[in-house]
């Protein structure tokens, strides 16, 4: 077996680079059929199907992600987040090979569900995954490198789909669909190397032979090699202890699905109703109009050539790959519940926008719709895109964490699947009034968030559960519009606001050690 990294440093770029690798494949998928259906070579061999039918064929990835999410759920606890991930790059390989070596419409819609099976595998389990090997201050960007990643191989595919436009004949539609296959092959041979997240093993471990305290324990070892210091440090001790109480509180409570709908003395079925709601909204913005059909939006709604549409696509998904950086700098910093609220307004006014330039035509209407369609995609990756997909992992009690998580990805799904279905037909249909259905959704969204969903960045795990257990008698009703928001929004915002002070003062008692150590040294030298 090959030897473990012997830095934590390293250890935590594998696992993160994996888990990246994981939503490239997302990614892909999710943008490769935008060109393939465009193909004469494609739409030939599934014998010309109709625009009903080609929505049913892209969306039945998602009929496979919400399969894939589902039993993940069943079993992720059972297998760790390590095998789970291992087992989803399994079934991309696998669908991913047959759909590219599809000759009847069957064969390519059987393997399209299997690439969705292995996507809801490694969409339930990565964010869990970084979740639980990451520390509080840099979970948040380190979802971000992920989805910037998925955005990656989304423009990966625009541009493989634009490059192979070319070239004629049945290449110009299997090499792209095959070409995914090498990213879960890079996901399969980082396997020996990863290692399982050290809450879901102090969770295997409790009350077992080992003792909970035990320096022998595999969680403890693996959570020493991940923050790079020895097993009987006092921060690692401390987050230990933290894990450990939080699974004594969570035992007894836990091992059924009716845990997710009861509360259990932590809120665990409100929590697991605000994952399921917050990637339900992430589809219900209409993101994946653009993700998936932005060519033939440009050659339908706005009338330009095959080519050009999908070379305007490619810098569509290279203009969205650019702005995901923003959202590394913001996340952590400016907060969950802020870029929710804020992002889904500025969609909401954008498809507005959009459905006036469409509505208005010519060349300056052509021209502010493609503006618009840009700002859509910054809006979006700004507020509602690696928030969502850390949200859910963050809420959750570990009790139901990887159920939870599962059955949010598999909202996720049924989402997208309801916007991939209906997408041709209400382009063709609806024309620029179908955007407008979308701004709705998006301005819906902004009053929930605002009502019911606390903020989760800057806390550690155990932080966000203790959001949920401590007693509210003390809150009351809050002030003017506040009497409208659930009273542990207001805890978390009190929560957060304490968290960051003491990181403040801590910096800053750090740096005053520093300085004092550099006085006495030069006073030393002087004397």
């Amino acid at each position: 077996m090959p030897s473990s990294p012997s830095s934590h440093k390293t250890l935590q770029v594998l696992i993160t680079s994996a888990n990246s690798a994981g939503f490239l494949l997302f990614g892909y998928d999710q943008g490769i059929m935008s060109g393939v259906v465009l193909s004469q070579s494609w739409l030939s061999q599934m014998d010309h199907p109709s625009e009903l039918t080609i929505g049913t064929i892209t969306a039945l990835y998602d009929v496979g992600a919400v399969i894939g999410a589902l039993l993940s759920a069943f079993t992720s606890d059972r297998l760790g987040r390590k095998r789970t991930l291992l087992l989803g790059s399994f079934f991309v390989f696998l669908g991913g090979a047959l759909m590219s070596a599809s000759f009847s419409r069957v064969e390519f819609m059987a393997s399209r569900v299997m690439v969705g099976i292995g996507t809801g595998y490694i969409t339930s389990v990565t964010p869990v995954y970084q979740a639980e090997i990451g520390e509080h201050e840099q979970r948040g960007w380190q979802v971000c490198c992920q989805l910037t990643t998925m955005l990656g191989g989304l423009l990966m595919a625009y541009c493989i789909n634009y490059g192979f436009w070319f070239v004629d004949g049945e290449m110009q539609w299997r090499v792209p669909l095959g070409f995914q296959c090498v990213f879960a092959v890079f996901i399969l041979g980082l396997g020996p190397w990863l290692v399982d997240t050290p809450r879901w093993l102090f969770r295997q471990d409790f009350g077992t032979s080992n003792g909970e305290g035990s320096e022998k324990q595999r969680g403890l070892r693996v959570l020493a090699r991940l923050r790079g210091k020895a097993v009987d440090d006092k921060e690692v001790k401390k987050e230990m202890k933290d894990i450990v109480d939080a699974i004594r509180l969570e035992k007894g409570q836990e091992g059924t699905w009716g845990s997710l709908f009861r509360s259990n003395g932590v809120k665990a079925d409100k929590r697991f109703y605000l994952a399921v709601g917050i990637q339900l909204m992430q589809q219900l913005s209409g993101i994946n109009i653009v993700t998936y059909f932005a060519p033939t939006l440009y050659t339908t709604s706005l009338g330009m050539s095959q080519d050009r549409a999908l070379l305007l696509g490619c810098f569509t998904q290279l203009w969205y790959v650019l702005a995901s950086f923003v959202t590394w700098y913001t996340i952590d910093r400016v907060g969950r519940r802020r870029l929710f609220i804020s992002m889904a307004l500025g969609m909401s006014l954008v498809l507005v926008g959009e459905a006036v330039a469409i509505a208005h035509g010519g060349m300056l209407g052509d021209v502010a719709a493609v503006v618009c369609l840009f700002l859509f995609e910054a809006c979006f990756t700004w507020g509602w895109m690696a928030c969502v997909w850390i949200y859910p992992p963050e809420i959750l009690p570990l009790g139901i964490r990887a159920k939870g998580s599962a059955l949010a990805a598999a909202a996720d799904f049924i989402g997208n699947w309801i916007v991939v279905q209906v997408t041709p037909v209400g382009i063709a249909k609806m024309g620029w009034s179908f955007f407008l259905i979308w701004a709705g959704f998006n301005l819906v969204h902004a009053g929930i968030v605002w009502m019911f969903y606390p903020e989760t960045g800057g806390l550690v795990l155990e932080a966000v559960h203790h959001v949920f257990t401590e007693d509210v008698a003390g809150e009351g009703h809050g002030t003017g519009l506040e009497r409208l928001q659930w009273a542990r929004v207001r805890v978390a915002a009190r929560a957060v606001k304490e968290s960051r002070l003491r990181k403040r003062e801590e910096d800053e008692s750090r740096r005053g050690l520093l300085d004092g150590d550099g006085d006495t040294d030069d006073e030393g030298i002087t004397a």
